[in-house]
């Protein structure tokens, strides 16, 4: 909701820019997708390592 009132804001101040951020957002997040992407694969390798790490740990406790 803050970024549609910045926008809206940027809207009113310089028309063109806001348009132009309003064409470019999309691309942006194309292009910035597949990072996101590594990132979860990545990120699930870590709590995978972690939790066979902990395994023995938990075994322990439990």
């Amino acid at each position: 909701m803050l970024s549609f009132i910045v926008w809206l804001l940027l809207l009113f101040l310089c028309w063109p820019l806001a348009l132009l951020a309003l064409v470019l957002y999309p691309l942006a997040w194309l292009l910035l997708l597949p990072f996101r992407i590594v990132g979860i694969g990545a990120d699930a390798v870590l709590e995978m390592i972690k939790a066979i790490v902990m395994l023995p740990a938990r075994i322990l406790r439990g």
